[in-house]
């Protein structure tokens, strides 16, 4: 869940305001800064990105995951000062 701070405030509001409620592979890779390849990788070894939804049960099923979990991922990896 997203922490009640000022920081996680600004970034769920920027980011449900350019992307709606999820994101694609594409827009979390534009977030992070990283290559879908690199999101295709995490996903893989389950670890170093935020909770997603996997819409469906094939290989290539559709993967988005929702801004609230980008939100909780970007306040728990990301140290400001």
């Amino acid at each position: 869940m997203i922490k009640n701070n000022h920081f996680s405030k600004i970034i769920y509001e920027d980011l449900s305001n350019k992307y709606g409620f999820n994101l694609t592979k594409k827009e979390l890779a534009e977030v992070l800064k990283v290559s879908v390849s690199s999101i295709n990788n995490y996903i893989v070894r389950g670890e170093g990105i935020p909770e997603y939804l996997k819409m469906g049960t094939s290989k290539n099923s559709k993967v988005l995951f929702p801004v609230v979990n980008v939100v909780d991922y970007l306040s728990n990896t990301i140290k400001v000062a």
